[in-house]
């Protein structure tokens, strides 16, 4: 394979990196990209203008396999000459996922490989500061970096409103754009963030704008768009899988469908970003052990008796970080299980067919 068949920058491969050092492991293979995922497989592309359908490897079919194992959106795979069979995932530079809806645990893959996750929240009813704080746990642990889009400024009447609402983030350094998602001129403060090889990812709940900000970005209408119930702002799905695509201004956007149900998968950390202040908080309190309660010389409870801390921000940690720990108890348990599964497994060909 030669890299100038393809151009693998228009797609978010970064400029900088070496494509044969990434295809060492799979010796005469080709590089394509995971564009977009059905029920019925993988949609791959080396180029911006053409995708194809490819086989994923056997492994990846299992119902107990890894989600982490299986390739998402923004994966970069390994292709075999004939460009029909997938042989392996080149390793990830950021994994954006969540814990699925439902009652049984799994982990759910949003997308790979992606530099920045713009958050989008329409300046509406649906505006909520503690989901948008539940969306920074789950991207603070992807390795990406977060941005948030406040949508519809050409109709809401207090911007400054939602926009004070999130003054401890831009403290924080997290960038926050206020914009109308169907102007050009000004979604154009986000081409920043998509520049040629880099990868964004769109995420928000159904109605925040996310297809129509696409839509503005691309130039063109793609994605279909639909309107919000103007009792609630509350909007339906439109957008129903994920997809990459390659934008004008030489980036890539993945667009995703809404998620309302936002469930912290297990992996994200409470001692850095945004909860850090109570990681410090506790260093300083008086036994290494204290639950924050009425223990003597307890940092955390001062710090709320002397309005240093809210009361109702301490509970929303708290209730985050339960709900974390629970993630990743249920996820430590079904990996366990997963593991002494296939050890039996292995076990009983060797006993049935010998060892090789």
């Amino acid at each position: 394979m030669t890299e100038t068949r393809f151009d693998f920058t228009a797609i978010g491969w970064p400029p900088a990196q070496s494509m044969a050092e990434a295809l060492v492991p799979w010796p005469g293979a080709q590089l394509a990209r995971v564009v977009a995922q059905h029920r019925s497989g993988y949609e791959l592309a080396q180029h911006p203008e053409h995708s194809f359908r490819a086989q994923a490897p056997a492994g990846w079919l299992r119902p107990r396999t890894d989600p982490e194992l299986r390739a998402v959106v923004g994966d970069w795979v390994a292709l075999d000459a004939t460009g029909k069979q997938i042989l392996g995932l080149l390793p990830r530079h950021a994994l954006l996922k969540r814990a699925a809806a439902g009652e049984h645990f799994q982990q759910q893959l949003i997308a790979a490989n992606i530099d920045h996750v713009l958050l989008v929240s329409g300046m509406d009813a649906d505006f909520n500061a503690k989901r948008i704080e539940r969306y920074l746990l789950l991207i603070a642990a992807s390795g990406a970096k977060p941005v948030l889009v406040l949508t519809k400024l050409d109709k809401c009447g207090d911007p400054a409103f939602y926009i004070s609402q999130l003054a401890a983030l831009a403290e924080r350094g997290i960038p926050v754009h206020a914009l109308n998602a169907k102007s050009p001129e000004e979604a154009a403060v986000l081409h920043t963030y998509l520049s040629p090889g880099k990868s964004a990812v769109l995420v928000g709940s159904s109605g925040a704008g996310k297809s129509t900000l696409t839509n503005t970005l691309l130039g063109t209408e793609k994605m279909k768009t639909r309107s919000v119930r103007e009792a609630d702002a509350k909007g339906r799905h439109t957008t129903t899988h994920r997809a990459l695509i390659a934008l004008p201004q030489g980036g890539c956007l993945i667009d995703t469908p809404g998620m309302r149900e936002l469930k912290l998968s297990g992996d994200e950390r409470f001692d850095e970003g945004m909860f850090a202040e109570f990681a410090a908080l506790a260093g300083q309190c008086r036994f290494s052990d204290c639950s924050h309660g009425n223990e003597p010389g307890c940092a955390v409870q001062a710090a709320i008796a002397e309005d240093r801390l809210t009361l109702e921000r301490y509970q929303h940690y708290c209730k985050l970080k339960d709900e974390r720990d629970a993630a990743a108890m249920t996820l430590a348990d079904r990996r366990a299980s997963d593991k002494a599964l296939s050890a039996r497994v292995k076990r009983h060909v060797k006993d049935k067919y010998g060892r090789k």
